[in-house]
């Protein structure tokens, strides 16, 4: 069975510094059923997968050259319910009774992504219960369930016009 695909490129977003995840999350909410997303990225967005196959997508990725990268997401089949969120988003959990952060990242200027791989590997480093502060230029929205996936929490303060405040609490997963 051949499955329609609607194609979205990403590609300039990242290019110019941007945050493609809430573009994708407006075209996968737009997919008919049964229809498919061609994502055109400027690297392979791992991440984007448990996302994706939470929502209910297979994918298959392809190389294009010089980064590039085609993701093809396929239904495949109902889609699994929303777990409950182990990270909290602004104003659901203002982070109180955590301690004082232990380790400090200054992740502004980078090209993602290269801040959600320092800050995993920092996590990996860390003892349960640490604290991590992370500061970003754009709202890490790939990194939440990452972080979730590992048993961390997460609380993100907007701190200015293109300025993130994310504090992450080392679970035991990690």
């Amino acid at each position: 069975m051949t499955v329609s695909l609607l194609t979205l490129d990403v590609r300039p977003i990242l290019r110019n510094g941007g945050e493609p995840f809430p573009e994708i999350m407006k075209a996968v909410a737009k997919l008919e059923s049964g229809q498919g997303l061609r994502l055109l990225a400027t690297f392979k967005p791992v991440p984007l997968f448990s996302v994706m196959q939470k929502k209910g997508y297979a994918h298959c990725e392809k190389e294009l050259g010089k980064g590039d990268w085609e993701i093809v997401f396929k239904p495949e089949g109902a889609a699994a319910p929303e777990p409950a969120a182990a990270v909290a988003r602004p104003g659901q959990d203002d982070a109180s009774g955590w301690p004082a952060p232990s380790h400090s990242l200054d992740n502004r200027g980078m090209m993602p992504p290269e801040p959600m791989v320092i800050t995993l590997e920092t996590l990996e480093n860390m003892t349960p219960g640490e604290v991590l502060e992370g500061l970003y230029d754009r709202d890490p929205l790939l990194l939440y369930p990452e972080l979730q996936t590992r048993g961390h929490q997460a609380h993100c303060e907007k701190t200015g016009a293109s300025e993130y405040r994310v504090l992450i609490r080392c679970g035991s997963a990690s």
